[in-house]
């Protein structure tokens, strides 16, 4: 007693909490004032109804062109411009109003899934009565009753199990991606829970999913008691336990990383261009200023002397200012707001085509894809890096025992019996009595080393066997024995009964078990026959028990063990006969190293080593853990598209190896660089000095003396490095992570970034959730920063999925977590082949030209304004009219883009899934890069001067119409606003590859629409107008044949250049890939396939279909 109470006392040192199970208090002495513990409630969603409209609000003016917008619509309100608040408040309202509705919706749907788990109804034990009640209402302290196959609701610590041992068995697959059973138990046997009076000190919520320490009740408890929230009750009819941490405190969501606001990396370009035409905005806005001033300043140019100025126009500094500000006003089209809304309005439209997409259907679960954030669609084009959870979805996580080898000989199961009772010998002779005695003795050692035990038989599956155990293949194994005769009948009061080949039940007596571990890399079991002899039986990795067999046994299994290793998991098995006195020195030894205080692991391992030695090597196994459909060729495909693929797993090595050998992405010649505990250990010196002597070792032989990169290649992937895989488990990350030293952790981190990034594929396994986030952030904020994407389906992976650029959740069985909390949800991940290598090519293909258009046009729009202010004295006189000026984004230019850049398909699907190396030709944002964005921009200006000094030339005849009469100054600007309209859609049909009968009308139709809107707006007299200026402005125009001829002339001037060059230039020939031609112009039905390869995207939109088309 008086030590529990001094481990009490010390434990309440340190930041600690106290439970009251049941809520009711451990001494009738003591009064009950409950500490405050968050409730149960689990929160996905990013608003609420009382936050939305600010935190919306402030989250979209944080973006340059709504704040600027904002300042210009405040600008024209108060200051007097030379255009109405309307043009620029109009447009902007429509953007916010567009924008909040889309992502409103998208997190109702967040709060609609919050509900689903918020409102599960759970059993709660108050005052002896069950009592039903949500969730989310669940406190600390509260006793939760939970049946078979339920998940539990909080972190709970076992107190009642139906089980006579008291045990209970849960699966935690959607935690760390383990779906084997775990064995829970409780340390003090509780009859009566009604009248408990119990109280919990225990530490604070804290991540680590294996570490559970100093909880007083009356004695030490561990993670072996405790019941994780997500994990799933198994082989247990009923337990009840107290709820110890509840809602955002569980350890399932502490592993969540919290959720942020992400932004595309298109965005961010979109936020550069837009400080460069701001810069260009205020540039001009200050030239015309001063050259104002300057003007005016000559002598009989001011203002004469009969308008006298006013005291307000006297004060030069204000009347500069107020000029500026109405510059700016003029000139402000020149950054395009309605771009913001047609983007928006292209990633929430463009979404439902994955939505729709019926190659994502999955006839199983029959669902299809899903859309949780259109904000990303283009991302889905410029991933480098996916980092992939293993089990659920790389894997079925089913395992099935292949085939195996004993004593050299190869065996295969058939299905028809033969001589050898189901066995298939499939490479060599054999002596047949030896033989089946060896058989037999492998078979007994796959039915007596594991710790499997069998199912407790329901009604439902009568007749059938099942077993449960701490790992999947050992499962796989005691089924295989039985396909062969040996069935495993179970475990009873310590011995482990058989049923072999002549029915008869053989019974051994288990004595000792040594437990696997990771170092070790096998376990074994010591039993006792009828007989009275004493065995030992290992089986456990080859590395592990060749160096302990004799080795010209070795030799006849190594050829077998080395050609399965690349697919399969493999095991060796070994047995050994104890001599009385070698089995009463491990059993001291054992005993001794049990209750050993200090450095009891070391001690057990001792024996253990010294135990498995001088073993005969019998055979080995091979175990396929199924992969998912097309997982193979999926990987193969990402790799081709320059893309390095991570596995991130909470999985053994052994596990994930074959898995990663299995998915091809390690071969057969890829040389392995292991960074875990157990090379670690392997030096014999401490693992710190050990940590830095492999990372300088592997980053010597991964980096200094890999080959160079070959030219051409846009990421850091090529054939000439393939040959290293790089594997680090999470203990040693922690080590790498969190150095004792702060400058050895940076330079640990560099090392080990460097040592990952030259590797072909990097495995990461035995990692807790918050690991794999810290791996994803840590990569995403590399040098260079590149595009990350995760993969995963259970809660164990939210982490990941929040943490990378885009996160997305297979819909697989481990519960709904990972796609709630996904950008986009898929059935199986063979569909991430078609969503990365052909929606997101395409995505950023459109969404890329539809940015760079938008600059260019409004480039074209803006500049003639600016020109037209040095002939007209720089008196802001505008040269369109205000419903041009208006309309101009809104109806005449906005459709047939919004219609490319949803529509367009510049190389077809089919091509785009079949030569994954096109994936590459749009790596690292080379579309908006500065090279295609001088481009554009040197074209918006090449066509605003054409169309302004084109028309003046024709200015130049004073008299332009049959009567002589003259153009006034808005015929002058409705002739540059018609070349420009027809000019820009013009230009965009040509860009067009894919015609569809929505560009036709789009295109068409916006066209006719200026005209007849140009009849129709000056062929009426409004009433609401107080000046008309374009009054029969149109029709008169176009009375006149020169102004036919001009604006012909002006058109096909601008679009020569790009004419031309589809015409005239001839296509390379590159390597002998299939790419989808299309003729030049308007043509859609004259579609070619050559074969020819499209080189690197030198430039963006105009040109980059036409090298598309080489």
């Amino acid at each position: 007693t008086t030590r529990r109470e001094i481990d009490r006392k010390r434990f309440r040192r340190v930041d600690s909490r106290t439970i009251y199970v049941g809520h009711r208090s451990g001494s009738t002495n003591e009064a009950i004032n409950p500490p405050k513990f968050c409730d149960n409630r689990i929160v996905s969603s990013k608003y609420t109804v009382w936050n939305f409209l600010p935190k919306n609000l402030f989250e979209q003016f944080r973006r340059i062109a709504n704040f600027y917008f904002l300042i210009i619509f405040l600008v024209q309100v108060i200051v007097d411009t030379p255009t109405s608040p309307v043009t620029s408040g109009l447009p902007l309202f429509f953007v916010i109003t567009v924008t909040a509705i889309k992502q409103g919706y998208e997190d109702w749907l967040r709060h609609k899934a919050d509900n689903e788990v918020n409102k599960y109804p759970v059993t709660v034990l108050e005052d002896g009565s069950r009592i039903r009640k949500e969730s989310e209402k669940i406190k600390v302290g509260d006793v939760v009753e939970v049946d078979e196959d339920e998940t539990f609701p909080c972190d709970l610590i076992l107190l009642q199990s139906s089980r006579d041992d008291g045990t209970c068995y849960v699966t935690t697959a959607s935690l760390d991606g383990e779906s084997n059973h775990k064995n829970m138990r409780k340390l003090v046997v509780f009859r009566d829970l009604e009248s408990l009076n119990a109280t919990i000190e225990c530490e604070q919520p804290q991540p680590d999913l294996y570490k559970y320490v100093l909880i007083m009740w009356p004695q030490s408890l561990g993670p072996e008691n405790l019941l994780l929230k997500g994990a799933t009750l198994k082989n247990t009819q009923k337990i009840c336990g107290v709820a110890v941490y509840t809602g955002m405190e569980t350890k399932m969501a502490l592993n969540y990383q919290g959720k942020s606001q992400k932004r595309s990396a298109v965005e961010k370009s979109i936020n550069a261009f837009l400080l460069v035409y701001l810069c260009i905005l205020v540039s001009k806005a200050l030239v015309c200023t001063t050259l104002k001033y300057v003007w005016q300043s000559k002598p009989g140019q001011d203002e004469p002397w009969y308008n006298e100025k006013t005291d307000t126009e006297k004060n030069i500094p204000l009347v500069m200012l107020t000029d500026f500000l109405s510059f700016m006003v003029l000139f402000n089209f020149i950054i395009p707001v309605s771009m913001y809304v047609t983007v928006e309005m292209q990633k929430f439209l463009g979404s439902f085509f994955i939505t729709w997409d019926k190659d994502f259907f999955d006839p199983e679960i029959q669902e299809g894809a899903l859309v949780n954030t259109s904000d990303l669609n283009e991302e889905l084009g410029q991933v480098e890096y996916v980092f992939t959870d293993k089990t659920g979805t790389l894997t079925q996580n089913n395992m099935e025992f292949i085939e195996c080898c004993i004593d050299g000989f190869q065996y295969k199961y058939q299905d028809a019996s033969s001589e050898l009772d189901g066995f298939c010998v499939t490479d060599g002779p054999l002596n047949k009595l030896q033989q089946k005695e060896r058989e037999e003795l492998f078979l007994r050692a796959l039915c007596l080393c594991h710790t499997v035990q069998v199912k407790e038989s329901t009604e439902q599956d009568q007749g059938q066997r099942g077993f449960i155990a701490s790992s999947p293949d050992e499962v796989a194994l005691v089924k295989g024995a039985m396909r062969y005769g040996f069935t495993f009948l179970g475990l009873e009061s310590k011995n482990m009964k058989i049923l072999n080949r002549n029915n008869d039940v053989e019974m051994y007596e288990l004595l000792h078990v040594l437990s696997f571990d990771p170092v070790r890399r096998r376990m074994s079991v010591i039993v006792r026959s009828r007989a009275g002899d004493t065995l030992l039986f290992c089986k456990g990795a080859d590395s592990s028990i060749f160096p302990r067999v004799r080795q010209e046994e070795v030799e006849r299994i190594r050829m077998h063990v080395e050609r399965n290793a690349t697919g399969y998991r493999t095991l060796c098995v070994a047995y050994k006969h104890l001599s009385e006195e070698e089995y009463r020195q491990a059993e001291e030894g054992l005993k001794e190293a049990r209750l050993a205080l200090q450095d009891r692991e070391e001690k057990l391992m001792a024996v253990y080593n010294q135990v498995e030695t001088g073993m005969s090597l019998i055979g080995a196994t091979a175990v396929e853990d199924r992969l998912q459909e097309e997982a193979a060729e999926t990987m193969e495909a990402l790799q081709g598209a320059g893309i390095k693929v991570w596995v991130l797993t909470g999985d053994k090595m052994e596990t994930a190896k074959s898995t990663c050998y299995a998915c091809r992405l390690f071969q057969r010649h890829t040389e392995l660089l292991e960074l875990t505990v157990r090379t670690l250990e392997d030096g014999g010196r401490r693992r710190e000095e050990r940590l830095h002597d492999l990372l300088i070792e592997y980053h010597k032989k991964a980096v200094q003396d890999a080959p160079s990169v070959k030219a051409g290649v846009t990421r850091s992937w090529s054939s000439a490095n393939q040959d290293y895989g790089f594997i680090i488990d999470g203990a040693t990350l922690s080590m790498v992570l969190n150095s004792s030293s702060e400058s050895n952790s940076s330079r640990y981190k560099n090392l080990f970034l460097q040592i990952c990034f030259n590797c072909t594929a990097v495995l990461c396994c035995r990692m807790a959730p918050l690991q794999k986030a810290q791996i994803v952030k840590m990569v995403k904020n590399s040098k260079g920063s590149p595009i990350t994407l995760s993969i995963g389906d259970g809660a164990n992976d939210v982490s990941m999925i929040l943490e990378a650029h885009v996160g997305i959740g297979i819909k697989g069985k481990e519960g709904r977590q990972a796609v709630r909390n996904s950008d986009y949800a898929i059935p199986k991940l063979k569909h991430l082949k078609k969503l990365l290598l052909a929606h997101g090519h395409l995505y950023y293909v459109r969404i890329a030209h539809l940015v760079q258009y938008f600059f260019y046009k409004n480039l074209c729009f803006i500049l003639p304004q600016f020109l037209y202010q040095f002939f007209c004295g720089y008196s802001q006189q505008p040269l369109y009219d205000a419903a041009y000026l208006t309309m101009y984004n809104i109806c005449f230019t906005s459709m047939p883009i919004l219609a490319y850049s949803l529509l367009e398909q510049h190389i077809c699907l089919e091509v785009l899934l079949d030569n994954a190396i096109l994936y590459r030709e749009i790596a690292k944002n080379a579309m908006l890069r500065w090279g295609p964005f001088l481009y554009w921009t040197l074209l918006g200006v090449f066509h605003g001067l054409l169309f302004f000094f084109g028309v003046r030339y024709l200015f130049s005849n004073p008299a332009l119409q049959d009567n002589g009469q003259v153009f006034g100054n808005w015929s002058y600007g409705t002739i540059v606003f018609t070349v420009l309209v027809f000019t820009v859609t013009l230009k965009l049909a040509l860009d067009t590859r894919h015609w569809t009968w929505v560009n036709h009308f789009v295109i068409w139709g916006s066209l006719a629409f200026y005209v007849f809107f140009s009849f129709f707006w000056g062929g009426i007299i409004w009433p609401f107008l107080r000046q008309q200026r374009l009054y029969f402005v149109f029709a008169n125009m176009l009375s006149s044949v020169s102004a036919w001829l001009v604006i012909i002339l002006l058109i096909l001037l601008s679009l020569l250049p790009e004419i031309l060059l589809v015409v005239f230039r001839k296509p390379r020939e590159f390597l002998c890939l299939p790419v989808l031609i299309v003729s030049p112009l308007f043509s859609s039905s004259s579609l070619v396939v050559t074969h020819s390869l499209p080189p690197k995207l030198p430039w963006a939109g105009a040109l980059f279909q036409l090298d598309l088309m080489d």
